[in-house]
């Protein structure tokens, strides 16, 4: 009987004790509300969550308009080799005549180890490429020409030539770029001084579209070429062949926003190429140089010019799928031979 007593009390002991945890529990859960609602938890929580989103959507605009920024931080790293380089060698820049050679050399190898891992660089025909003597090769300009950087990589590395280029007015005003400019030959573009570079027997490297077909050109790939002519008179008084070239997907590699109204009126009206660049995509580029245009004394300019129009597109049509497609370039990283046709 006690026991029994005893067993009903313990009973009571426990749902008292459970109706104060109870309580307990719920005088916690009203002091979090309270204090939650005092500090503001759930607007953090609300400003955190359009934060995520934030986030979310401008951190993929934010890498694409940065990577382009690599590509200018990689050719001042350049610069700076060359000027420690020069440093090293100054004393033996009085007995050798090839003193930028190991310079070139160095370089040349860590921009092709670039395309390669970057973009699966490929190039095709480069036995097109005279070992000796003068040619004048003449290209597709994408929205940054890192294509044609690897390109006078390989020339370096497979032919053992330095091949001179003609580059825009701008680009000797860029501080830090003189010491590159001059290691690799890059002048820009008198027609005298291109006549001489091909007559002492060195390649030369030009694009008739220039800074208007880098910034103005899209994923359709139209040659803005104009009525530009001049490269075709430098081939005709040098008599010099002229090999065509394109890389495919270039473009998507690296897009511009030039064809936006107002910075194609900054262009023409001031000559300023301030058109954004966005991209960095690691892309497949492949290379393809075409058949030399031999020199021909009855072709005038105009009409060498058209000519040399026609082989660049050929190469345009026939590599290029239009118009371009970031996605589907990106898949082409797995094919990784190129079947001729």
């Amino acid at each position: 009987m006690a026991a029994r007593q005893q067993g009903r009390m313990s009973d009571a002991e426990n749902q008292s004790c459970l109706m104060v945890s109870e309580d307990a529990v719920a005088f916690l859960v009203c002091g979090f509300h309270a204090l939650e609602e005092w500090v503001g938890i759930g607007q953090v929580e609300d400003y955190l969550s359009v934060l995520e989103y934030l986030l979310w959507v401008f951190t993929p605009l934010a890498i694409v308009f940065i990577l382009p920024f690599l590509i200018v931080i990689l050719l001042y790293l350049s610069i700076l080799f060359l000027h420690v380089y020069k440093r090293k060698n100054q004393l033996r820049e009085a007995y050798c005549n090839n003193l930028w050679d190991g310079a070139r050399k160095t370089l040349a190898t860590l921009w092709d180890g670039h395309g390669a891992i970057w973009h699966g660089y490929e190039i095709h025909g480069m036995d097109k490429i005279p070992d000796k003597g003068p040619a004048l090769i003449v290209y597709y300009h994408g929205a940054i020409p890192i294509d044609y950087y690897y390109f006078l990589a390989n020339v370096i590395i497979q032919k053992g030539r330095t091949c001179h280029s003609v580059a825009d007015h701008f680009l000797f005003k860029i501080p830090g770029f003189k010491l590159l400019l001059e290691v690799f030959s890059v002048m820009h573009g008198p027609q005298e001084e291109c006549v001489q570079a091909l007559k002492n027997g060195h390649l030369l490297g030009i694009s008739p579209g220039g800074v208007r077909e880098a910034l103005f050109s899209d994923e359709t790939y139209p040659l803005l070429w104009g009525k530009r002519k001049g490269f075709a008179q430098v081939a005709i008084d040098s008599k010099v062949a002229i090999i065509p070239m394109f890389t495919q997907n270039v473009r998507e590699g690296f897009r511009s926003l030039g064809t936006l109204r107002f910075f194609r009126w900054m262009y023409e009206s001031f000559r300023l190429p301030v058109a954004p660049v966005y991209g960095g995509f690691p892309v497949k580029f492949r290379t393809f140089l075409g058949d030399p245009i031999p020199y021909d004394p009855n072709v005038t300019a105009s009409e060498l010019a058209e000519k040399v129009k026609q082989s660049v597109q050929s190469l345009i049509d026939k590599h290029q799928q239009i118009p371009g497609n970031i996605l589907r370039a990106l898949l082409e990283r797995f094919h990784t031979k190129y079947k001729a046709e």
